[in-house]
């Protein structure tokens, strides 16, 4: 056996032995060793391996992997630009929380600045983007190596997982000499089954996806370590997005033992009968909202998408406070007083403060109102909201749905509910970008058990049309996705860009169309397609559990989306005018001071 074989057999032996279960290989040749490893691992059931020609997809995948089981899930590249293609799966793992582990094969140390073929400057490559990272040493045909190979895999495992921080990704460099394919060179120096000293280390670190500890403030940050959470009466709790959907229920418990209402972004569980549906319209009817204004809103997690809840937390006279599960707080408006450990959320009180029922009652009873204003009077067909209406309100019960960073979020936060039970919504919400959707889709329906869904315009979906490329050998998702076909950028038509008065400079820097086949281009790959034109059609796909790899392309005119987001926000102003003359007056009775 020669060196490079030993040091992959010994890595790919000691991620098994720490519970990794998926692993996602991009085909190279300074990469064989490990490309060998994996295969034998894949072989004898210790994982499953996913072989993925574009390693920009192939991140994404292994993201999809890890992001609800919380399990790393490893990629392997070769030397490169394979490696630099994995920058932006990178980057979602790091702000989205999710454990990664990176392995890239390289060239030996010495050839770098040579000139020599494929050969770069890995080691830094992702910059401040890791929990941790290392470079191995070149192997060397010598005894008592193994031992800190198997360490190294133990440090990143838990580096990736959090155990001594946030999860997120992590980085080793694998310099390899050749021969890179098992070669006849004899027996190795020292047996390569298990530690040395048969140590039974499957599953040394536990994965941590629990509370976690926020970090002191520093001197001069206005945000400080948990104060009294009981001091104001009158508190809306604000719950974005968050590293595991079990953090959403204990955060909506919490607040529903203090009797604070609460809105929320629509990432994590459904249904959610605590949550007042439809915020962001009901945070849009300004009248109403001056008569019923919070004195306090409380962020749980990262709150991205709407701006209505953006300028409620910038609502002057209006207190801040954040609860986060990370070792940092989110705060992009500089206006959080105060930041909470996520453990707070298991504190709930034996005896609530006493709250202001009048103000209480007023949100939930808009949130009833705005509910049946919306069922009663749903966007027309087609549109993004209609859609995201009619997939969420058509999934099986223990679905699980991943939605696009761009309109089809922002559509199932304004129109969309839930009645199936046990729906977990998810997105990669870290950067927000359209990157690898396809491919992070497919890794959570690879990942299992749950039924997997995916919602998403067009343009997300042709950013990452690799990720249909699934090879006869691998396993194939059982996915749907629904793609909402606007030929083109659809949220900017949303934005100042998509204001009438700019509609000349729109369509080609903005709009963006492609005139794609979609038909034609899931028929390259041999991927089911269909065509959904009516709500009837789409709520019978939908229903229907995925088997293999399907495309639902709903055709929508982009021009319609500004005025059917614009009539959103009417149906709801005049529901709140109607169910009280004075659009939410009286005001609930304030206590003088």
């Amino acid at each position: 056996m020669n060196p490079s074989t030993a040091l992959a057999t010994v890595l790919v032996d000691e991620l098994v032995r720490h519970g990794v279960r998926h692993a996602v290989l991009c085909p190279g040749s300074r990469s064989a060793p490990l490309a060998y490893a994996l295969q034998q691992a894949d072989r004898a059931g210790h994982l499953t391996l996913h072989v993925r020609v574009d390693e920009r997809s192939a991140g994404f995948l292994a993201l999809g992997l890890a992001k609800l089981t919380r399990v790393p899930a490893v990629v392997v590249t070769t030397s490169g630009t394979a490696v630099a293609n994995l920058h932006p799966a990178v980057l979602e793992a790091h702000h989205g929380i999710v454990p990664l582990i990176v392995l890239s094969a390289d060239r030996p140390p010495e050839l770098r600045g040579t000139g020599a073929n494929q050969t770069t400057v890995q080691p830094g490559m992702f910059g401040g983007a890791l929990r941790w990272s290392h470079e191995l040493g070149t192997p060397e045909r010598r005894d008592g190596q193994q031992a800190g190979w198997r360490s190294v895999v133990s440090r990143a495992v838990a580096a990736a997982r959090g155990v001594s921080g946030d999860a997120g990704p992590v980085h080793v460099n694998v310099p390899l000499r050749e021969p890179l394919v098992p070669t006849d060179d004899g027996p190795w120096p020292e047996s390569l089954q298990g530690r040395p000293g048969g140590l039974p280390w499957t599953q040394v670190y536990a994965a941590r996806t629990g509370s976690r500890g926020v970090r002191e403030a520093r001197a001069g940050d206005p945000a400080t370590p948990a104060p009294d959470l009981a001091s104001a009466r009158r508190t809306l709790v604000v719950i974005g997005d968050l590293p595991t959907p079990d953090l959403f229920d204990q955060a909506v418990a919490w607040a529903a033992a203090h009797r604070w209402p609460v809105i929320a972004e629509p990432f994590a569980g459904h249904p959610r009968p605590e949550v007042i549906p439809h915020g962001p319209l009901l945070l849009s009817v300004l009248p109403w909202l001056e008569a019923n204004a919070p004195e306090r809103v409380i962020t749980v997690g990262r709150v991205t998408l709407s701006r209505d809840v953006a300028s409620v937390v910038r609502r002057k006279g209006v207190r801040v406070e954040t609860v986060s599960a990370t070792t940092t707080w989110s705060d992009p408006s500089s206006v959080v007083a105060a930041a909470h450990r996520s453990d707070v959320l298991s504190d709930l009180p034996e005896r609530p403060q006493e709250p202001d029922d009048g103000w209480l009652s007023s949100w939930c009873e808009a949130g009833k109102v705005l509910a049946k204003a919306v069922a009663g009077e749903p966007s027309p067909w087609p549109s993004g909201p209609a859609v995201a209406a009619v997939v969420l309100g058509a999934l099986p019960s223990a679905a699980a749905l991943f939605v696009g960073s761009s309109n089809a979020a922002r559509d199932l936060d304004l129109a969309a509910t839930s009645t199936a039970p046990d729906v977990t919504v998810v997105a990669s919400r870290g950067l927000a970008g359209i990157d690898g959707c396809v491919s992070t889709a497919a890794g959570l329906a690879l990942a299992g058990p749950r039924a997997a869904y995916a919602l998403m315009g067009d343009l997300t979906f042709l950013h990452d049309a690799n990720g249909l490329l699934v090879g006869p050998h691998e396993p194939v998702p059982d996915l749907t996705i629904v793609v909402t076909n606007d030929d083109g950028g659809g949220i900017f038509t949303l934005l100042e860009p998509g204001e009438p008065e700019r509609a000349g400079d729109f369509e080609r820097i903005f709009g963006t169309p492609t005139g794609t086949d979609l038909g034609a281009l899931c028929q390259a790959h041999g991927v089911a397609h269909r065509v959904a034109r009516t709500r009837d059609e789409l709520y019978a796909v939908v229903g229907a559990r995925p088997q293999g790899l399907l495309v639902v392309e709903v055709p929508v005119e982009r021009a319609v989306h500004r005025a059917v987001h614009a009539r959103l926000r009417e149906v709801a102003h005049s529901a709140l005018a109607q169910s009280s003359p004075d659009a939410g007056l009286p005001t609930p009775r304030r206590e003088e001071p």
